[in-house]
C-alpha cells in the first residue's frame, strides 16, 4: 500500500526569461483559452522555498554543468502560512521532471533545521527517510531561500499550467521560512520575470500558437541558482575571492 500522498509524475517543464509588457500581452491572449487557478485567489500567492544542498554542494554544480540527470530538496510554503509546509524532491530527466513530495508539520520544520533528523528516519512517506540519509551520509543542509509572486493559468486539456513568476528574491538573514520580515535580495533585472509552461501528455497546439518564439527567450533559468549566487558572500569566502580576481583583471 502506498503511503505517499501525492502521485510522482513526469511532466515537460519549459521555462521563458520575460518582460513585464510581454506577460501582460500573454495574459490577454491567453485569457479566452486558459483559466485562473482557483488556488490563486486575486492575483495569485507568494511563494517561499527553502533549498538544501549536500557538502559538496552538487545540486548548484550539477546545474551549472549541465548534467543531465539530477536533483534538488527544498522545504515550500506559501505566503509564509503554516497551512501547506511540504518537503519536496525535484528530479530532472533532460527536460522532464519529477516531483514527489511529503507534508510537514511546523514542530517538524524546526527540528529540521536544528539538526534533529530522527523523526524522519520512522516516517511513513519514503520521501521523509531518503531525506533522513541524505542528511546524516551527504551532510545536506539549508542553503538559500528563494521567494517570488506566483500567477498560474491552467487548461484542463493536456494537463497545461502556465505560471508567471515575478519579483524573484533571495531572502537572507536566518532560514526561517515562516518569518515575513526577512530582508531580500532581488536576482533578476528590473522589468523581467520566469514564465514556466508545464505539461505532461501533450501541449496543444493552440497554446503553442500563444507563444511566440521571438517574443520570449528560452532558457534553462534556475531561481535557485540565481538565489544561491547572489547570496553565496553567506557560504563562505568563495564569492570574496571571485569579486577581487575580477576587479584585478
Amino acid at each position: 500500500m502506498r503511503n505517499d500522498l501525492s502521485k510522482e509524475r513526469f511532466r515537460n517543464e519549459w521555462k521563458y526569461l520575460i518582460s513585464t509588457s510581454e506577460k501582460e500581452l500573454l495574459e490577454l491572449r491567453m485569457k479566452h483559452l486558459l483559466k485562473k487557478d482557483p488556488n490563486a485567489k486575486g492575483n495569485g500567492y507568494m511563494i517561499r522555498s527553502l533549498y538544501f544542498d549536500d557538502y559538496f554542494n552538487s545540486a548548484y554544480a550539477e546545474k551549472e554543468s549541465g548534467v543531465l540527470m539530477r536533483k534538488k530538496y527544498r522545504i515550500r510554503i506559501y505566503d509564509c502560512s503554516d497551512r501547506s509546509i511540504k518537503l519536496e524532491r525535484k528530479k530532472k530527466f533532460g527536460s522532464y521532471i519529477y516531483k514527489e513530495s511529503a507534508p510537514l508539520t511546523k514542530e517538524e520544520f524546526y527540528k529540521i533545521l536544528d539538526g534533529d533528523y530522527k523523526f524522519l528516519l520512522s516516517s511513513p512517506y519514503s520521501l521523509c527517510r531518503e531525506f533522513y540519509v541524505e542528511c546524516v551520509s551527504n551532510l545536506m543542509r539549508p542553503r538559500t531561500i528563494v521567494d517570488y509572486d506566483r500567477v498560474p493559468w491552467i487548461m484542463d486539456e493536456g494537463t497545461v499550467r502556465i505560471t508567471f513568476d515575478s519579483d524573484v528574491r533571495a531572502a537572507v538573514g536566518s532560514y526561517d521560512i515562516f518569518d515575513p520580515s526577512l530582508p531580500t535580495l532581488p536576482v533578476l533585472e528590473p522589468g523581467k520575470l520566469v514564465m514556466e509552461v508545464k505539461f505532461t501528455e501533450m501541449l496543444p497546439q493552440i497554446v503553442r500558437d500563444l507563444l511566440p518564439p521571438n517574443a520570449q527567450e528560452f532558457t534553462a533559468v534556475s531561481k535557485y541558482v540565481f538565489c544561491y549566487e547572489k547570496s553565496q558572500y553567506l557560504h563562505g569566502f568563495e564569492y570574496w575571492n571571485e569579486t577581487q580576481e575580477r576587479k584585478l583583471l
